[in-house]
């Protein structure tokens, strides 16, 4: 009994002293990143409400993508297009991916109009594509040419990040088998 008691207190004693310690070398790593690091897993505000399905990462992008119920009009879009093939084939492509919101502000006659077209809809669709994967660490200052042609831009910091310097990335650096997706509140348009 003595025993027990005698391992039961040291084992105790070893909390006592680990948790001060780790808690102490997870403070002085903090500091030693700065003010604003870039985020390694995903971020931003809208990823607590971005449900998910299932985990992506092994799928491709498309697949990835129809797994969140908040990108449904995107795929839809996608598969309208003729696209998923191109960007399931695609290795390491990053997607500024607009979610159902940014598609319900966009007016019901731009809409129409641009489902209408698949010409128009393939170059809107492939504006919000990069032919690379783009790390969090790539957006502060970024600008990429897209598999449209034309350039975007990211900027921001720590958590806060912009695309073309008015859509906000609200859920980013989802990882898909094939992708990175960068969940945005807007549709953007390539210049004219």
């Amino acid at each position: 009994m003595r025993f027990t008691r005698t391992r039961t207190a040291k084992a105790a004693a070893a909390v006592v002293v680990a948790v001060p310690l780790a808690l102490g070398g997870l403070t002085t790593q903090s500091h030693a990143q700065g003010a604003s690091p870039s985020p390694s897993g995903t971020f931003g505000p809208g990823c607590s409400s971005l449900s998910q399905k299932a985990s992506t990462a092994k799928d491709n992008v498309v697949e990835a993508a129809a797994a969140y119920p908040q990108l449904s009009q995107l795929v839809a879009a996608t598969v309208r297009a003729k696209l998923s093939s191109t960007l399931d084939g695609k290795p390491d492509v990053t997607i500024f991916a607009p979610n159902d919101q940014a598609f319900q502000n966009v007016t019901v006659s731009q809409l129409s109009s641009l489902l209408s077209n698949e010409g128009q809809l393939k170059k809107v669709l492939t504006y919000h594509v990069v032919d690379k994967k783009i790390t969090p660490d790539e957006l502060s200052k970024g600008s990429f040419t897209t598999v449209e042609g034309s350039k975007l831009t990211t900027s921001g910091s720590g958590t806060d990040f912009k695309v073309n310097g008015k859509a906000n990335i609200v859920c980013g650096n989802i990882q898909a088998a094939n992708a990175t997706i960068y969940v945005v509140d807007a549709v953007l348009q390539p210049p004219s």
